[in-house]
């Protein structure tokens, strides 16, 4: 499988708390690799209410960050939710991960070619 502009899909899906090994996420395809460029301090709608967040996550397809589904705000699931864009890296926390909101599904980098 390849994504966007013939690259190989930077995430695949991993076992993640009782979920079923095998299950795949259809979007992987369309998580076009971020750009680098992001300085978000956070949340932008957790800073204008003043509350915490738990940690952060980057849409894969517009780049808007947001907390988790650990934060009192869930943004990051609301911008899924209503921006019908699929997956979400973690952002800022020093973590590898993903998820798909659409699937369910946790996502973990893949490796790199010749990797393990």
């Amino acid at each position: 499988m390849s994504g966007p502009h013939g690259q190989a899909p930077r995430w695949r899906t991993a076992p993640d708390g009782g979920r079923p090994d095998g299950a795949t996420c259809v979007h992987l395809d369309q998580a076009p690799l971020p750009t680098d460029s992001a300085t978000e301090r956070g949340c932008a709608a957790c800073l204008a209410l003043g509350t915490p967040w738990h940690r952060l996550l980057r849409c894969l397809t517009c780049g808007e960050v947001g907390c988790c589904d650990s934060s009192p705000g869930r943004h990051a699931h609301a911008h899924a939710e209503s921006s019908s864009h699929p997956i979400a890296e973690s952002y800022g926390s020093g973590e590898s991960w993903a998820w798909c909101y659409r699937d369910h599904l946790f996502l973990v980098p893949t490796a790199p070619p010749g990797g393990e």
